[in-house]
């Protein structure tokens, strides 16, 4: 579960999903030295997520008339935080008819697209509960396709009103120093925003245990051997997500749109 692959559709590129920097590295000597696959790899990136700060309502409306049959789907949403790790929780609270029973689970679906996509920086909101609370429907026009769109468009909406914010993975990190070497290593994690939670003597070296984003690990393997030739090691494991300080954020959706820009003038 820890490794993934999957293709960008923008720009074909196969993309490969590992717990780390290291794990990546492991990865990807493997794919050139015993399947010799040969590939241009890129930088690692950060995979972040997105999360709902408060509840609001979410509308959508799908119409299109086009001189024959046409499409009708309308959604009424209540889109709520959900709790860490439950995903995506529907509960249909129409009880008449303004959303037939046969349109609901296409609302459903619509939402779970929506999802993947938020509204922050078009990463993964994972965590979210939704209640369907209205709607409407025509009774030649309406369509599954139709109520699926709608559904996606009432959650972007719903999602854009929520407050959303931007996650990043927090690693836990263990680097175990020579005493010389520590006010340089301590220095080291702050300026890359890690949090130094402790420090413990083992025989006659200092153990720092911290965390620290993900994005501030790469590298950090060269940088740790320069500050103390060599004489560190260091261990790293996923934490948890937490929020992306509201400056880190900014750069970060600067970076993403100066590369859709980029991507669209070619």
């Amino acid at each position: 579960p820890t490794f993934r692959v999957r293709v960008d559709p923008d720009t074909a590129q196969t993309v490969i999903s590992g717990m780390g920097e290291l794990h990546l590295e492991i990865l990807i000597d493997r794919l050139f030295r015993e399947f010799k696959v040969a590939a241009n790899v890129g930088k690692p990136q950060v995979a972040y997520k997105e999360g709902l700060r408060v509840s609001s309502h979410g509308t959508g409306r799908f119409v299109r008339q086009s001189g024959g049959r046409g499409q009708y789907g309308h959604v009424e949403l209540e889109v709520y935080p959900g709790e860490a790790g439950t995903g995506l929780v529907f509960d249909n609270k129409i009880a008449g008819g303004a959303v037939p029973r046969e349109y609901v689970n296409a609302v459903k679906q619509g939402i779970t697209e929506a999802m993947a996509n938020g509204p922050v920086a078009g990463y993964p909101i994972e965590d979210v509960k939704i209640e369907l609370v209205d709607g409407s429907y025509h009774d030649v026009d309406s369509s599954e396709m139709a109520f699926k769109i709608a559904g996606s468009m009432g959650f972007k909406d719903g999602a854009a009103r929520s407050k959303p914010f931007l996650m990043e993975p927090l690693m836990s990190l263990e680097v175990v120093v020579p005493e010389q070497y520590l006010g340089d290593v301590i220095g080291d994690l702050n300026s890359h925003r890690a949090d130094v939670e402790g420090m413990t003597t083992r025989s006659d070296a200092q153990v720092i245990t911290a965390k620290v984003p993900l994005s501030e690990t790469f590298g950090y393997a060269t940088r740790l051997r320069s500050l103390t030739q060599g004489r560190a090691v260091f261990s790293l494991q996923f934490s948890n997500f937490c929020e992306v300080p509201k400056s880190v954020m900014e750069e970060i959706v600067a970076t993403i749109q100066g590369t859709k820009e980029a991507k669209g003038g070619r």
